[in-house]
């Protein structure tokens, strides 16, 4: 498989090509040419030549991302991105990135097939900067977003309100579009602070998440009525991603998400990791992301989410250790 034709293909032509067809011609060549997807996938017995169809897939369990190095062909990464882990003890994840360059075309074409072009938005990170935090996914983002935006006013604003409110203030004068992006306590914390009135026409904001232990973790629901309330917005929007991904879904309002056309999502039952729900049902959330054509593209979360007929998923929160415990089950040995 030639890797540069694979990464045109589906960004470019997508709309050519079937999902499935991708999918499959990458899944076959990541069990051949992944050390760690290929024993895990020995492990089990899979044949995955005589695979037709996405559910003939076998995801490997995320934990892996935390034991192993989960890379696909030559042992090389420009960046290595690493998750919070905010538990005491918490054995972080690590995503070996081949290319920056194919992680910047992911995130900027499926925010703008969401929202239009960055550069019509001032962007306001509630986040720690690129220079505290280089190793997050996230911030790498954001940051890159930022620059882009080509505004003065972007930047970071994280413990510094009086600041953040001058600057919305000013961008709500001049009519621009204002991009809010933090993750969930700084954007309560910024609420609370009650320091000014965000009454701006053109604000978006969005959450990523996560207390990360700063917090009482609270349900989606009752979190998005605070941040409305707070800043004065009608909804809010939600990005969902993970530091083993290189593609991101968002929500606009209510929880429900959707994802560029090179991101699937399936719902696994929780019991059996190798069967599916219905749409509709509730059980773990399986992704393919096929920009992550240089690890793995076929992960299984520890997620609980269910799947509407049109593809787009709620996120309903994390498994227990119990329902985790069939798919931890298959994880293999070093």
């Amino acid at each position: 498989m030639n890797i540069n034709s694979f990464v045109e293909e589906i960004f470019l032509k997508h709309a050519e090509t079937s999902f499935e067809s991708l999918a499959l011609t990458l899944y076959k060549y990541q069990a051949e040419h992944n050390i760690i997807y290929k024993k895990y996938l020995d492990s089990l017995g899979i044949d995955c030549s005589q695979a037709k169809t996405l559910e003939e897939i076998v995801f490997m369990p995320i934990e892996l991302f935390k034991t192993h190095k989960v890379v696909t062909g030559k042992d090389y990464a420009e960046m290595v991105f690493h998750s919070s882990g905010t538990s005491p003890g918490a054995v972080k994840s690590k995503h070996y990135v081949k290319s920056l360059a194919l992680y910047r075309q992911s995130f900027i074409r499926g925010f703008e097939l969401e929202y239009g072009k960055i550069n019509e938005y001032i962007v306001i990170a509630v986040l720690p900067s690129y220079q505290e935090n280089p190793n997050c996914s996230l911030i790498y983002m954001v940051d890159e977003m930022i620059k882009l935006s080509g505004d003065l006013f972007s930047g970071y604003y994280l413990h510094n309100d009086d600041k953040l409110c001058d600057v919305i203030n000013s961008c709500s004068k001049q009519k621009k579009k204002v991009l809010v992006f933090g993750v969930s306590y700084a954007l309560l914390d910024l609420c609370d602070s009650a320091i000014g009135d965000f009454n701006v026409e053109n604000m978006l904001v969005m959450e990523t998440g996560g207390m990360k232990g700063r917090r009482k973790e609270i349900l989606r629901e009752e979190l998005h009525l605070a941040l409305m309330k707070g800043f004065g917005v009608k909804q809010i929007h939600s990005e969902y991603s993970m530091t083993e991904l290189l593609s991101q879904s968002y929500s606009k309002g209510g929880g429900l998400f959707s994802s560029p056309p090179w991101k699937h999502i399936l719902i696994r039952e929780v019991n059996d990791p190798l069967s599916y729900v219905e749409d509709g049902d509730s059980g773990g959330i399986n992704i393919i992301d096929l920009a992550n054509v240089h690890s793995c593209a076929f992960i299984a979360t520890n997620d609980l989410g269910k799947r509407a007929s049109d593809g787009n998923f709620e996120v309903l929160g994390r498994l227990d250790n119990s329902a985790l415990r069939g798919c931890n089950l298959l994880v293999t040995d070093s």
